[in-house]
């Protein structure tokens, strides 16, 4: 692997639409990514990958306020915890906390953008870098296994996929990031839970857990209207 190889999966490409892909690929790639999200034995298994999103989400704002991110642990239940350490109340674990359910749309919005506009090797570099970091914080083994299954595909994608190839797989995980936003969202509504995030922030703020909710809402509406446009622009 030669610095000059990897340099040019970084920089950016042509954008999706100027790759000569065909309407019925880009079709494809948001079809597959409806039935993952809509087909329940599909989201059964696939769901983890919004599990991921979510409790990186909390380990990359986490880290970015100043606590330790020191593991991550899935389950086969398919739901997930992102172990930080710091300060138990306050800003910092306030945003901690907030960060999870917003993140697989902002997630998914990212990628349906870089997918199509020409940055899918930059964004497949970076999505690997942070599947790297959360494979060396895995606390169990069905977390590791899962990482390296996620790391060997998103390797594979930015060193060996077609651009075009590459271009249309952020944008079915996108899609998928973006709807699977929207159905853990419910879940926690249909279920609510004292663990839930919505509920940790209400304790540790005195805010309902309502208004968070609606905050996370508002986050999905804004990431799923943007990504919206951007593929309204791709297929009409």
């Amino acid at each position: 692997m030669d610095l000059t190889a990897v340099l040019a999966r970084l920089r950016p490409g042509a954008a999706l639409a100027e790759l000569g892909v065909a309407d019925a690929a880009v079709w494809a790639a948001l079809a597959a990514g409806l039935l993952v999200v809509g087909v329940r034995p599909l989201w059964r298994v696939l769901r983890v990958v919004v599990t991921v999103v979510h409790e990186l989400g909390h380990a990359v704002v986490g880290v970015l306020v100043g606590r330790s991110f020191t593991g991550l642990v899935l389950r086969p239940d398919m739901s997930g915890h992102a172990v930080t350490v710091g300060r138990s109340r306050g800003p910092g674990r306030v945003a901690t906390t907030w960060a999870g359910y917003p993140a697989p749309a902002i997630v998914g919005l990212a990628l349906v953008l870089a997918g199509t506009s020409g940055w899918s090797g930059a964004a497949t570099f970076v999505v690997a870098l942070l599947l790297l970091l959360a494979l060396l914080r895995s606390r169990s083994v069905y977390t590791g296994l899962v990482m390296v299954a996620a790391l060997g595909l998103a390797a594979w994608l930015w060193w060996a996929a077609d651009e075009r190839v590459r271009g249309l797989a952020l944008l079915t995980v996108g899609v998928v990031l973006l709807l699977g936003a929207w159905r853990h969202l419910g879940a926690v509504l249909r279920a609510p839970d004292r663990g839930s995030d919505p509920a940790v922030l209400a304790r540790l703020t005195r805010v309902p857990a309502a208004l968070w909710v609606l905050s996370f809402a508002a986050v999905l509406a804004v990431s799923s209207w943007l990504a919206a446009g951007r593929l309204w622009e791709l297929v009409r």
